[in-house]
């Protein structure tokens, strides 16, 4: 299969919103008066961002899900997306259920594949995605105030103790994970849901967005330094966002926090794709509405300060040690 029969018969559809798509040299899109377009791009390694031997179909839909997760930061509404894919070799067997994958994640948030580029190579996806929202209503990492509140959405931590587990290297103290747990945790590894709703929700409510690809504590410090403050974390409430059932590992010593073991997970573990935002306390409701009309679940974990800094305690006031480091892609 040649590369043009291969776009022709897996990835080449219809034009639906945009003026000109898939096989041209360039895709054309009108923006519609009074909106800004919102752009990112993401790229998957194999080897460093999935295993060579994942599903194809968890796969497309990952690789579309990550994009999308960063237009729901913003709080815009996706509409394209651009596909630069290496292949070993142009695989039928591997092609179809990757397709079907990105293409039904696509189809679900009326995302059009408009164009992009195929080419022999290691298994690369590298995809733009492209979205709307009203001129002046981002969400921007630059917003956070003293006294806001910090929320994050869905679960934290399930996809890094999958990932871990996996690579079997779960720390000695560690509960073992029941079949149940795995097929719970691997889930949220493979099959990341995008908060593209609870974005568009949080438009005027919240101060400051950031979505969780690299971890809690890292993306809400670029949060923290864009907005020049401060936080205090509850990383008891952190915890528990985490889906998987967990053991309580507290002990009666007053002054001195014990973390759980599968804590660095939550604050650090990364591949979550939900929102980390900050709102005034006066809109506690309008949060609570957002998180009720799209449907996701979000919890208030803790506080922006105006000192700088970021700082962890547990429920009862204790501090706890912030030993945690985030995923970068060169340490």
């Amino acid at each position: 299969m040649g590369e043009f029969e291969l776009i022709a018969c897996y990835f080449t559809r219809p034009a639906k919103k945009a003026v000109l798509g898939v096989g041209d040299d360039c895709a054309l899109w009108q923006p519609r008066v009074g909106m800004q377009l919102a752009v990112s791009s993401d790229m998957l390694v194999s080897g460093r961002h999935f295993f060579p031997n994942v599903d194809p179909y968890t796969l497309g839909h990952k690789a579309l899900a990550v994009n999308l997760s960063d237009l729901a930061a913003c709080g815009a509404t996706p509409l394209a997306f651009t596909l630069a894919l290496a292949l070993p070799d142009a695989n039928a067997h591997w092609l179809e259920p990757f397709s079907r994958g990105l293409l039904a994640l696509a189809d679900a948030h009326q995302c059009e594949l408009i164009g992009g580029d195929t080419t022999q190579g290691p298994l690369t996806i590298s995809i733009t995605v492209l979205g709307e929202i009203p001129v002046g209503k981002a969400l921007l990492r630059s917003g956070a105030q003293a006294a806001d509140d910090i929320y994050v959405s869905g679960t934290l931590g399930d996809a890094a103790l999958a990932l871990h587990a996996q690579l079997g290297d779960l720390p000695e103290a560690a509960p073992r994970l029941s079949t149940r747990q795995w097929a719970q945790a691997r889930q949220r590894l493979e099959c990341p849901i995008p908060r593209v709703a609870l974005g568009q929700a949080l438009r005027g409510i919240a101060n400051a967005a950031a979505d969780i690809s690299d971890g809690l504590l890292g993306d809400l410090g670029h949060i923290l330094t864009r907005s020049h403050v401060g936080a205090t974390i509850d990383t008891d409430a952190a915890l528990a966002r985490l889906a998987t059932p967990h053991t309580d590992t507290k002990t009666d010593n007053h002054t001195e926090a014990v973390p759980h073991p599968w804590l660095r997970y939550v604050l650090a573990g990364g591949d979550d794709y939900e929102l980390v935002f900050t709102a005034p306390r006066s809109q506690r409701e309008q949060v609570a509405l957002a998180a009720h009309t799209s449907q996701t679940p979000v919890a208030r974990i803790g506080t922006i300060d105006a000192e700088p800094g970021l700082r962890l305690i547990d429920a009862q006031g204790r501090a706890v040690t912030n030993d945690y480091h985030s995923f970068d892609h060169f340490s």
